[in-house]
């Protein structure tokens, strides 16, 4: 056992005795020690049931042979952080999380880990750990929340964001805002749309590093106790069959992530967060590797923001396994990966049953031949960009209009919300990329006040920051290079025309070289935001968002 770094020998008494003021029995120390890194607390909507769901994995472990011994891992609730300062220490935590959880396994000897995140930076950050410790890990997350309902029809947290687009276009009532606010997060769980936090936890089941259901059974479901105690369970199962991470996520199981995450149309976030993984295993993951992956994976599913469905319609359809038997069928996923149920992908969606071909499409019916998400590249983003063409309508999918520029978040969503913005605008949000930001900010609020002033169908935005699962339209994030480290996004001037072709993924400013190379000439750095703290030291190490925003030492 690992664990007997510090419980076996002579040489170990002295552990033992701490572990004997832990509580430990002579009995214990016998078996093997299981830590169950647990993101509960009681600020993330997502995170306030984890506590349930870690109890059970602890009854789980310890059924099958374990100690289950817990220790913790920050989250941060996008929503609630959306809009102000607290935004920029969202992504960053991604790598806290991952860093802190690889300290203290490692300074303590686990012999297996029980991952317990839910929201959006938790199950990346703690992927990317389970990458570096290589014990054998399974992931059980706190599960989907239940959509809103309002007179009758499903709602969600995006719905409340465009709420108050409507509100401030004289298009709702404060009465009717309240009554969404009062009825759009109805329970516990990540939020019910297909954003961010659902996405990575329903790509743990693609990746294998998650038992079926992980990404859709719903929060308040019993259903997820019971998962929960499996998880226990299998984790000892991959103990005695020494299955580590490192038999898992392979390059083709990275892949088979991506493709899931096509058929789905996940949040574009997972754009940032599968490089990251993949940087972990020592896959060098190219963003661009998107488009022949999404020509060939047709979109099967609109749920929220992109449709009307919602993540407990796609558990009662049958979850992410009846999504990923359509592709396997066509050949679509290396169906050989082994998952932490100890059999192979193939296996387990062998008897997988699509039961709502509205919520997940057949093949020959998809709701569009291609995937969900497109990287658009150009003399506006030579590294690449992210658009979910899934969320975006017909009309916007080719569109060119003058550039309405803007160095950060908050003074867009004053010209949006002030009817300076008229449909045919581009709107062009910079400096608020990894290093720029710092930290990346999801653009949530002018995305929202967008689509609720009735734009969303005649305007673009375009960024060096990321968007929010929740966003819908022709949102397009992750411009790299960046405008803090002189990317053509910084040298975009009011009224430039900028052509954006989703279909031939292409992102041009209609600018010549010769007079980008001026401009280039008379652009300098800006003073950094932050001069002090963690994100000063973030903004030092932190890579472009086309390389999944990683962290590299400094070269100062």
């Amino acid at each position: 056992m690992k664990s007997d770094h510090v419980k076996a020998g002579m040489q170990q008494a002295p552990h033992r005795s701490l572990f004997h003021a832990l509580g430990f029995t002579e009995e214990e120390m016998q078996k093997p020690m299981v830590g169950i890194v647990s993101s509960y607390n009681e600020i993330v909507p997502g995170h306030i049931n984890l506590d349930k769901i870690v109890d059970a994995v602890k009854m789980g472990v310890a059924e099958a042979g374990g100690v289950p011994v817990v220790f913790p891992a920050i989250a941060v609730c996008d929503g609630i952080a959306m809009g102000h300062l607290g935004m920029k220490y969202s992504l960053v935590t991604r790598d806290l999380i991952a860093d802190s959880t690889e300290c203290v396994a490692l300074a303590h000897q686990f012999d297996a880990l029980v991952m317990v995140p839910n929201c959006d930076k938790n199950v990346p950050g703690l992927l990317m750990a389970a990458a570096r410790i290589n014990v054998p890990t399974v992931f059980v997350s706190g599960g989907p929340m239940l959509a809103g309902r309002i007179r009758g029809e499903k709602r969600s947290l995006s719905s409340m964001f465009e709420a108050v687009g409507a509100y401030a276009a004289g298009k709702m009532t404060e009465e009717e805002v309240k009554e969404y606010e009062e009825k759009v997060c109805p329970t516990c769980g990540s939020c019910s749309g297909m954003y961010t936090a659902n996405s990575m936890n329903c790509l743990t089941e693609a990746l294998g590093m998650g038992l079926g259901g992980n990404g859709t059974i719903p929060a308040v479901y019993s259903e997820r106790i019971r998962l929960a105690k499996h998880a226990g369970m299998a984790v000892m199962d991959m103990y005695r069959k020494n299955i580590r991470p490192s038999d898992i996520m392979t390059k083709e199981a990275i892949l088979n992530a991506l493709t899931v995450d096509m058929a789905l149309g996940c949040s574009t976030n997972s754009m940032l967060h599968l490089p990251a993984i993949a940087h972990e295993i020592g896959f060098d993951f190219d963003i661009a590797f998107a488009n022949p992956i999404s020509e060939k994976t047709p979109n099967l599913c609109h749920l929220a923001p992109a449709g009307p469905t919602y993540m407990e319609d796609l558990y009662e359809a049958g979850g992410v396994y009846a999504v990923m038997k359509q592709l396997a069928d066509i050949g679509l996923l290396h169906t050989e990966c082994m998952t932490v149920s100890g059999r192979t992908i193939g296996e387990n969606i062998a008897n997988a049953v699509n039961k709502d071909y509205e919520v997940i499409r057949p093949i020959d019916n998809p709701y569009s031949k291609t995937g969900g998400l497109a990287v658009l590249k150009g003399n506006l983003a030579p590294d690449g960009s992210v658009v979910k063409r899934s969320a975006v309508c017909d009309e916007m999918m080719v569109h060119e209009g003058p550039a309405r520029v803007f160095d950060c978040e908050e003074d867009a969503i004053v010209a949006i919300k002030s009817g300076k913005i008229v449909a045919g605008d581009v709107v062009v949000i910079r400096y608020e990329g990894p290093k720029g930001g710092p930290g990346m900010r999801e653009m949530l609020n002018p995305t929202s006040a967008i689509a609720g002033m009735g734009l969303g169908a005649s305007v673009a935005l375009i960024t060096d920051g990321r968007f929010s699962g929740a966003s819908r339209g022709a949102s397009i994030g992750h411009v790299s290079p960046e405008a803090a480290v002189g990317g053509p996004i910084a040298l975009v001037e009011e009224g430039d025309i900028i052509k954006i072709n989703i279909p031939e993924f292409t992102l041009t400013l209609a600018v010549s070289d010769e007079e980008l190379a001026k401009r280039r000439e008379n652009w300098k750095p800006r003073e950094p935001k932050v001069t002090s703290g963690y994100l000063r030291r973030y903004a030092a190490m932190v890579t472009s968002g086309n390389k999944g925003a990683t962290l590299e030492l400094s070269e100062e």
